[in-house]
């Protein structure tokens, strides 16, 4: 369970009750075959990275919080590179709390690494949705250009640290990238197929 009260979304009680074809057994635990990576993943190890991660963002966030009221209001740099590392810990925790309490989708558990890509991919839009103006950022006292600056300097460094991973970490997102690639044109192929298949019921039933 995380700070919050959100609970695990496959606890283990689930599969001694529940028979799931993906999930499997061994002595290590309950597994799955990840969707994204065909990786093998526990369920005690995906969601044992998942509360660390939490604590570590946690006790940043209270840091920075701490480090941004004791801060001259002059200082606008130094003030907008707390404020860039708030909003990367910010997104970080808030699709953690989602993917931690998820049981609609076996897509939620997957490595550490690859996890820590999908992240670098919600910063990255969240930085280029304050950019255009469609996240308002009333309170910051910051000049917005440094915020973004500095989300873009610190944005890999920052997550590396949360969660805990290495810097070879993301020189494989390439590869997440292009299996969400294959799977978008595999089903956009399939609706293309359906379709086709259905305007020629139509036309039969006509």
């Amino acid at each position: 369970m995380l700070s919050n009260g959100i609970k695990r979304g496959f606890p283990t009680d689930r599969f001694k009750k529940i028979k799931e074809p993906k999930v499997h057994k061994d002595e290590g635990g309950y597994y799955i075959f990840t969707l994204n990576e065909n990786a093998k993943v526990y369920f005690e190890d995906f969601y044992a990275f998942l509360e660390e991660a939490e604590k570590r963002c946690l006790e940043e966030k209270e840091q920075l919080e701490e480090k941004m009221i004791k801060c001259d209001s002059q200082r606008v740099e130094t003030l907008s590179y707390y404020r860039a590392r708030e909003i990367i810990v910010d997104v970080i925790l808030k699709n953690l709390y989602g993917f931690y309490g998820d049981s609609s989708s076996f897509a939620v558990v997957m490595t550490p690494w690859c996890f820590g890509t999908v992240m670098l991919e919600k910063i990255e839009h969240h930085k280029e949705l304050i950019a255009k103006g469609e996240i308002e950022c009333l309170e910051f006292s910051e000049d917005i250009y440094f915020v973004l600056k500095y989300m873009d300097e610190i944005c890999k460094k920052t997550l590396l640290e949360m969660l805990d991973l290495p810097p070879e970490a993301f020189k494989v997102k390439w590869q997440y990238t292009d299996v969400l690639r294959r799977y978008t044109r595999l089903l956009g192929g399939m609706v293309s197929t359906l379709e086709a298949i259905l305007t020629w019921v139509k036309a039969q039933g006509a």
